[in-house]
């Protein structure tokens, strides 16, 4: 089936085009056009045009979110309680494709050691489960593109060649190096990290002070075995990111082993010196929502607007995506193209998508929202068609 999505305000990398419409053939969007040169619900090959009436509503891209861990908490909604696997990724994707994900990289943690409380769903055993899953769910019933965000533990000597296996069996479609090791990164101020991990665990000042010792003490994979594994990757052809980047000597690092993504930059300095860099800078979508980090650590709101951040991601809350671009185009006066584009097409590529994906362009896959605003501005997902099918409907009543 055909599809012409008419009437709509359809929002292209560049501009919003108002009154017109997107024909969609065989999965791919065929064409762009003002709404008066529609060829009669017919393509040239007389087929048949279902026809679906934005009425106004803006039409964007699906969105690509490169790095959220929701999976891990539909899966194992408490420490002890895991669900079926198969089960939480159905439900999650339910959800996903509500908030306007079509494509989801789920970022799963490979990590051998944590002094925070351990997710089940993070054991070597589950990880491969859920990799497993996500790898099936190309050729079985989905409703959204699954894929899996590798966040790889730089003091995990006992998983690189897991994670290698997983590379080499095309299972891995972004790879993160991450060091949470107190006193750097996300952690380099030690009270934030105090607080955090009693907010985990009760633990004294004590014990606190031996586990930043024991922390600080662990062996950490070398540059050169950094560096072999981002090149494996990519050489299978997988972007390569940096976690929690605190400095620019820690940038001119990350390039030196082929990192493109700089995933959460502490301060607005460092994520703007990764622009200079060419890199892609990500951000939280909840930290736009929340007016800054619940680390004390960079404005996502503020690094957007200064051009310091070009990519949004979810992180833990996806609902916030689509919020997050209305809210910086309402609140800041921003262009919606631009806004778009953190959610759509920079992200498509960060993760060397975007020739497939990520915008509203002739031959490239059907991946489309339908948006629509209540009253009070908030903005919801009333249509989505992933693959140029359509997989969802919403519609708010009084």
């Amino acid at each position: 089936m055909n599809y012409e999505i008419t009437n709509g305000r359809v929002v292209t990398p560049e501009a919003v085009l108002e009154n017109h419409t997107v024909l969609v053939e065989d999965g791919l969007i065929a064409d762009i056009l003002p709404n008066g040169d529609v060829r009669s619900g017919h393509d040239d090959n007389g087929s048949w045009y279902e026809r679906i009436d934005a009425d106004g509503a803006w039409v964007i891209p699906g969105m690509i979110d490169i790095h959220a861990d929701y999976i891990e908490h539909m899966a194992a909604p408490r420490p002890t309680s895991v669900m079926d696997f198969r089960f939480a990724l159905h439900q999650a994707e339910r959800e996903l494709i509500a908030h306007g994900v079509t494509t989801m990289y789920h970022s799963l943690a490979i990590y051998d050691y944590t002094e925070f409380m351990p997710s089940p769903i993070r054991s070597p055993e589950n990880t491969k489960k859920l990799i497993d899953l996500i790898a099936r769910s190309h050729d079985a019933e989905h409703l959204i593109h699954h894929r899996f965000h590798a966040r790889f533990e730089i003091d995990n000597l006992n998983r690189v060649e897991e994670l290698k296996g997983y590379i080499r069996d095309r299972r891995v479609h972004l790879i993160s190096f991450m060091d949470h090791t107190p006193g750097q990164g996300q952690y380099r101020n030690l009270e934030i990290y105090r607080k955090t991990l009693k907010g985990y665990r009760n633990v004294s000042d004590e014990e606190v002070d031996r586990i930043i010792e024991h922390s600080r003490s662990r062996e950490k994979l070398s540059l050169d075995a950094i560096t072999e594994l981002a090149q494996y990757a990519a050489d299978n052809g997988i972007a390569v990111a940096s976690h929690d980047d605190d400095s620019a000597e820690k940038l001119d690092l990350v390039k030196m082993f082929g990192a493109t993504i700089s995933e959460f930059p502490i301060t607005i300095d460092v994520a703007e010196r990764a622009r200079e860099l060419g890199m892609h800078t990500v951000a939280g979508a909840p930290n736009v929502l929340l007016g800054g980090s619940h680390s004390g650590n960079l404005s996502a709101g503020e690094a957007v607007l200064a051009g310091a951040v070009d990519v949004l991601c979810s992180d833990y809350y996806p609902a916030a995506l689509l919020a997050a671009v209305f809210a910086l185009h309402r609140k800041h006066g921003r262009p919606l193209e631009e806004m778009v584009r953190l959610v759509t097409i920079n992200p498509a590529r960060a993760v060397l998508i975007h020739k497939e994906t990520g915008s509203i362009e002739a031959g490239k896959r059907a991946d489309l929202l339908v948006v629509r605003e209540l009253d009070d501005g908030t903005p919801y997902v009333a249509r989505a068609i992933v693959a140029g099918k359509p997989v969802y409907t919403s519609e708010y009543r009084r």
